[in-house]
């Protein structure tokens, strides 16, 4: 008899959405120019140059860092799942 806190797999919805977070992940960690070139398009109405909050090294650093994190927490989440 099973435990109810006990899992038997992931759900595999919530799998894909973690991959997806995965990739992300990477994205933030290797390119973060990426990220933030595609979310610029975003400030257009409520930024008069959206070319001039691009963030400085330090600020991509920052998102490196904060990416490694985000990583760590997801990859643990998928190995909970299995």
């Amino acid at each position: 008899m099973q435990a109810a806190s006990e899992s038997d797999g992931g759900s595999p919805v919530f799998v894909l959405l973690l991959c997806c977070f995965l990739v992300m992940g990477v994205v933030q960690v290797v390119r973060p120019q990426l990220l933030w070139k595609a979310n610029s398009r975003l400030q257009r109405g409520w930024v008069r140059n959206p070319e001039a909050s691009e963030p400085t090294s330090k600020g991509y650093a920052m998102n490196r860092v904060v990416g490694v994190i985000f990583l760590g927490f997801v990859i643990w989440m998928l190995v909970q799942q299995f």
